[in-house]
């Protein structure tokens, strides 16, 4: 896969885990107003894993594209 494709493979996973996410935070902010509070609680560790994930692989991508910036041979 070339650069572009990947870099736009990488994008869209981030931006699905992104929606992922705010659908999970959206939940647990529903479980708050209804003051059920157990599911609220169970749906915070949800929530919270999602945003590792999406923070992992945010980093995990900034690092890539940091590499391959100085594997770029220096402006003349």
């Amino acid at each position: 896969m070339d650069r572009t494709a990947s870099a736009q493979a990488d994008r869209l996973m981030l931006d699905a885990k992104k929606a992922i996410l705010q659908e999970q935070h959206r939940r647990f902010q529903d479980l708050q107003r209804e003051e059920r509070w157990d599911d609220a609680w169970k749906q915070l560790h949800v929530t919270l894993t999602c945003a590792a994930d999406l923070l992992k692989d945010s980093v995990c991508l900034l690092e890539k594209v940091v590499t391959q910036k100085k594997q770029l041979p220096p402006p003349q």
